[in-house]
């Protein structure tokens, strides 16, 4: 009976965290909307085990990189640690300092970003168009106005006749991960645009079980939109994932992925990456089904039903 009390009390415990980045404080608790945080970082560490993170949709993105570990940030299955993002974006993007710009040629301009095994440059807050390179590539290739390219570790950028780098909005991707997950259990994200990361828009880098991406749209992340590592068993459900530098989902190690209802759009890099591990698509639950489980870095292209359903999606992409 008194561990039963115990659990029922855990439970009991479980409470709404609110988080507004125009009005909140970090000097409060988030306890109510009237006394919301003001960053996720500081939600996270007044929440507790089976609570609800509430995200204000401001109009404004929350500029931040943010991990859930371990039990404070686990539920249990009745009771889930939860973020809903209500239509907010997390973004990772800033913008590339006036005088981080040097002259290459031409009309051609390079910077040095902090962050360099993988990037992407945005133009008016969307991703600019992209020249490829390869690491063994000795010579920059040639840009046409807008247009840059990834060489030697440096962004390089092409301006209109007469103009500098500083008369357009550029930034590029400055923080690393939008949402690691790291030894978590029972955890739902809801609602939320990751947004222009580094690396990755969400990982789940490991020990990460009974985890739900709901609702959420993971676009512009240099390296992939979701990663899913280690011994993790994640659902992606309901989602919309594209316009990402190397794969829109990625998987490694042992991990298990499944995907359900779900937008992996095939444009700036293929649906679906797997460097290890199991993907399940639309509901299939056994690993012998060869519809269902793909082969290591063969990409996948979206379900028969995606496909109906992405001239819709694509409109909210970027």
């Amino acid at each position: 009976m008194m561990v039963v009390w115990l659990a029922l009390a855990a439970n009991s415990s479980a409470r709404d965290v609110y988080v507004d980045n125009v009005a909140g404080n970090d000097m409060v608790d988030g306890s109510s909307e009237r006394t919301a945080c003001r960053t996720i970082a500081r939600a996270l560490r007044a929440a507790q085990r089976g609570d609800r993170i509430v995200l204000a949709n401001t109009g404004q993105p929350y500029r931040e990189s943010i991990t859930l570990q371990g039990g404070r940030h686990s539920g249990a299955p009745d009771r889930p640690f939860e973020i809903v993002g209500n239509g907010a974006i997390l973004e990772g993007a800033g913008a590339v300092p006036q005088r981080g710009w040097e002259h290459a040629h031409g009309n051609v301009f390079r910077c040095s970003p902090p962050l360099k095994s993988y990037q992407l440059l945005f133009l008016d807050g969307k991703p600019a168009a992209r020249v490829e390179t390869q690491r063994s590539d000795r010579q920059l290739p040639d840009l046409e106005p807008r247009e840059w390219c990834l060489f030697e570790r440096q962004i390089y950028f092409c301006v209109d006749e007469g103009r500098l780098p500083q008369h357009y909005d550029l930034s590029y991707s400055a923080l690393p991960v939008g949402i690691t997950l790291y030894e978590v259990r029972n955890v739902i994200i809801r609602d939320l645009v990751v947004q222009g990361f580094q690396l990755d828009g969400i990982n789940a880098h490991d020990g990460v079980f009974a985890a739900t991406l709901n609702g959420v749209t993971c676009r512009g992340n240099a390296r992939s939109g979701i990663s899913v590592g280690g011994a993790s068993r994640i659902r992606i459900e309901g989602c919309l994932v594209g316009n990402n530098g190397a794969a829109q989902v990625r998987t490694e190690g042992h991990s298990h992925t499944h995907i359900a209802d779900t937008n992996l759009l095939d444009n700036t890099a293929p649906p679906l990456v797997r460097e290890g591990g199991k993907v399940y698509m639309d509901g299939a639950d056994k690993a012998e089904d060869q519809q269902a489980v793909l082969s290591p870095r063969r990409p996948a292209r979206p379900s028969a039903t995606s496909f109906v359903r992405q001239a819709l999606a694509r409109r909210t992409a970027y």
